[in-house]
C-alpha cells in the first residue's frame, strides 16, 4: 500500500470512515479511566456507560494517550503515512505518534491539528483528497500543513468540569469559565483553549458562535462545516439551521462525539469546526 492516513480517536471517526483499497485508514484509540473501568475509545465503546461511570465515580476520571509502539504498528503496512493528532498542547498523543515514527523505516509525517474533533476530520478529508492526486509525499505534507492554518474551531460547553480537573485549560481561563455567571464561547487558538466571548446563557453563546463564524472565514463555498455534540442533538440541529441561513458552506454535517471528546465536552457540549 502506497498511502495510509492514521488519526487518533479524538477525531470522532471510526475505521470505516475511508474505504479505499489504495489508501489505508486507521483510528488509534485513546483510553478513558472512569469509575474503576477502562473505556477504550474504539468502535465498541459505550459512551453512555462511560459517562455514567464517570459521574458515579468518587475519584477523578482520567484519560491516557496511545503508546508510541501502538502508533508504530499502524505505520507498518504503507510506504507513506500521514498521522493526524489532537493538539500537542492538551495531550501527549502527538508526542507518542512522533516517537513511533522515529523508529520506523517508512515515510511518516505527523500533523499536530492544534485542535480536535471536526478539525481533525477536515484534515483527514483534505489529506485523502491530496493523496488521490499525482503529488509527491513532500508536496502533500506541505499542502496539509498550509491547509491546517486556515481551520477554525469554536465550542460551547455546559460545564468545564473535566477540562479543569485534568489541567487542559490555563488556570486563568478555567477560573473565568467556571467562577463567573457566564456560558463562554471558546475557541481553539494555536493549540490551546481561549475564551472568545462571555455570553451569560447557552442560547446566547450558540447565537454568538454563529455570528462569529464570519469573523474567521469568508470563503464558504469550498468549505465543510462540522458540528459535533455530546448528547445534544437539539443544539446541533439549531446550529445547523442558523449556519445554513447565514453562510453558503459546501456542506454542513452533524456528528455525535465519541469517547474522548464526550469525556471532556460532557453532556450538552457542542463543537463547530470549519
Amino acid at each position: 500500500m502506497k498511502y495510509k492516513i492514521v488519526v487518533d480517536s479524538s477525531s470522532d471517526l471510526k475505521n470505516d470512515y475511508i474505504k479505499d483499497s489504495n489508501i489505508g485508514f486507521e483510528v488509534v484509540p485513546l483510553t478513558i479511566f472512569a469509575g474503576g473501568q477502562d473505556f477504550v475509545d474504539d468502535k465498541n465503546i459505550n459512551v453512555d456507560e462511560m459517562l455514567t461511570a464517570m459521574h458515579n465515580s468518587k475519584t477523578k476520571s482520567t484519560t491516557a494517550c496511545p503508546s508510541s509502539e501502538y502508533f508504530k504498528s499502524t505505520y507498518e503496512e504503507a510506504e507513506n503515512i500521514i498521522c493526524i493528532t489532537i493538539s500537542s498542547k492538551i495531550s501527549g498523543t502527538y508526542n507518542s505518534a512522533y516517537l513511533g515514527s522515529t523508529d520506523c523505516n517508512k515515510k511518516v509525517h505527523v500533523v499536530d491539528s492544534k485542535a480536535t474533533s471536526g478539525v481533525m476530520q477536515l484534515l483527514v478529508d483534505k489529506t485523502y483528497e491530496l493523496m488521490k492526486q499525482d503529488l509527491s509525499f513532500e508536496e502533500i505534507t506541505t499542502k496539509i500543513e498550509e491547509y491546517k492554518e486556515n481551520l477554525n474551531l469554536f465550542f460551547v460547553l455546559n460545564t468545564f468540569e473535566n477540562l479543569v480537573k485534568n489541567g487542559r485549560m490555563s488556570k486563568l481561563v478555567a477560573f473565568v469559565a467556571t467562577a463567573l455567571y457566564i456560558k463562554p464561547l471558546c475557541i481553539a487558538k494555536d493549540g490551546t483553549i481561549e475564551i472568545y466571548e462571555k455570553p451569560r446563557t447557552i442560547k446566547n453563546a450558540l447565537n454568538r458562535l454563529v455570528d462569529s463564524i464570519s469573523k474567521k472565514c469568508t470563503n464558504f463555498e469550498n468549505r465543510k462545516c462540522i458540528i459535533s455534540h455530546c448528547k445534544n442533538e437539539e443544539s446541533a440541529l439549531f446550529l445547523k439551521e442558523e449556519i445554513q441561513k447565514k453562510y453558503p458552506f459546501k456542506e454542513i454535517v452533524i456528528n455525535e462525539m465519541r469517547g474522548l471528546c464526550s469525556f471532556y465536552a460532557l453532556e450538552k457540549g457542542v463543537i463547530v469546526s470549519f
